[in-house]
């Protein structure tokens, strides 16, 4: 049997598809920053910017930050559905209005004697 060749450092690299969407590109970048920066941290090489960032993040004003961050979306989330549920219940009341109105006898403009 043939022995294989040993690995170099482009064919060792992950084969990644193609994001379809700018956000994917985002996101699979970041996937392989993250992916780096445990590989420095892990060895030991890690510059001092990579290591304060990922101490950043643990931190407990970070977490604190995050959890604020999360509650004001919550929040505007909230203040929305209470604006389309408002816009709708004046549907409604108009609508039923206009159905009372319709029920009212049919009068038009002008009475009959």
């Amino acid at each position: 049997m043939a022995k294989r060749k040993s690995a170099n450092s482009s064919d060792s690299l992950k084969k990644i598809k193609p994001a379809l969407s700018p956000e994917a590109r985002e996101n699979q970048l970041i996937s392989l920053a993250v992916d780096l920066a445990e590989k420095q941290l892990l060895e030991g090489t890690a510059s001092s910017q990579v290591i304060s960032h990922f101490l950043k993040l643990g931190s407990t004003k970070e977490r604190i930050e995050k959890e604020i961050l999360e509650k004001q979306k919550e929040l505007i989330e909230a203040k929305t559905q209470n604006l389309q549920s408002a816009k709708r219940i004046e549907e409604l009341y108009a609508n039923a209005l206009e159905a009372m109105r319709s029920y009212g006898g049919g009068k038009n403009d002008r009475e009959e004697y």
